[in-house]
């Protein structure tokens, strides 16, 4: 072997040595970004929301963390976003992690009321600062925006008949209902709803969900990765993941309107 192979195949192993090297503390950047994203937005709901006192007027952390006291700060917040909800016209849905119920209600009224039959709630809304989370629930989100993966109105093309010979009843079946119910509710406050349905009977519906909940982890890297390519910590949202029934999830979403409120009790 002359010394030019021995040479380039040097350079080559160099080569491949820096590669690894680079990645590693690329992915190791990555990672210790996505780390700290949480521990900042927490932050951040304490610094908006938390107790705020000065030497003029100083706070008794022993009651602030007691569980009573923190159980009424919940339900006055709670109350509020009801009333103001309520003062509106239009549908809202009210999330009650307590009771285990999602409702539908207008001007105070509840017209709809779903069985929660599993949740999952991001650890910063769980189990730190809990009355830091209740001012951030202690007026309605606002949706800004919402992903879905059935329509939010159901399309039927009709066509006229010329005469009454013509007319035939409708017999064709929604073939929305046959696409399983999951979706996602962007919050004004950086929360995330996310509401499935339960049942989940064929492959189809199991892969359904997979691929949409799949897109919005990839819709969710981006971001992240194109904040963490400009050197800023990417943008950590709490979310709620509640499961109810299938006819439950469809009434949900198609009753609740496009920028409609949500009010969340933990």
């Amino acid at each position: 072997m002359d010394n030019a192979t021995i040479s380039q195949k040097e350079r080559l192993k160099t080569y491949w040595i820096y590669v690894l090297v680079i990645a590693t503390v690329l992915i190791l950047y990555y990672t210790v970004m996505l780390v700290v994203s949480p521990w900042k937005k927490l932050s951040d709901i304490r610094s908006e929301y938390g107790i705020k006192g000065d030497d003029s007027n100083k706070i008794d952390e022993n009651i602030i963390r007691d569980s009573t006291y923190i159980r009424l700060v919940k339900e006055k917040g709670f109350l509020r976003s009801k009333i103001v909800m309520a003062g509106t016209d239009s549908l809202y849905i009210i999330v009650n992690i307590a009771d285990s119920t999602v409702s539908i209600g207008i001007s105070g009224v509840v017209v709809h009321s779903s069985k929660i039959s599993r949740v999952q709630i991001s650890k910063i809304l769980n189990t730190v600062d809990e009355y830091a989370i209740s001012g951030l629930f202690a007026s309605p989100l606002n949706i800004i925006y919402d992903y879905s993966t059935i329509r939010k109105e159901p399309l039927m093309i009709k066509t006229a008949p010329r005469d009454t010979s013509e007319y035939r009843p409708d017999i064709i079946p929604d073939t929305s209902y046959i696409e399983p119910a999951g979706y996602i509710l962007e919050t004004d406050r950086d929360v995330r709803i996310f509401i499935y349905q339960e049942e989940l009977a064929t492959i189809h519906d199991k892969l359904r969900l997979f691929r949409f909940d799949l897109n919005d982890r990839i819709r969710s890297a981006w971001q992240s990765l194109k904040r963490i390519t400009i050197f800023r910590v990417p943008e950590y949202q709490p979310y709620i993941k509640i499961r109810v029934s299938k006819y439950d999830a469809r009434i949900l979403y198609r009753a609740l309107p496009r920028n409609g409120q949500i009010a969340v009790c933990l």
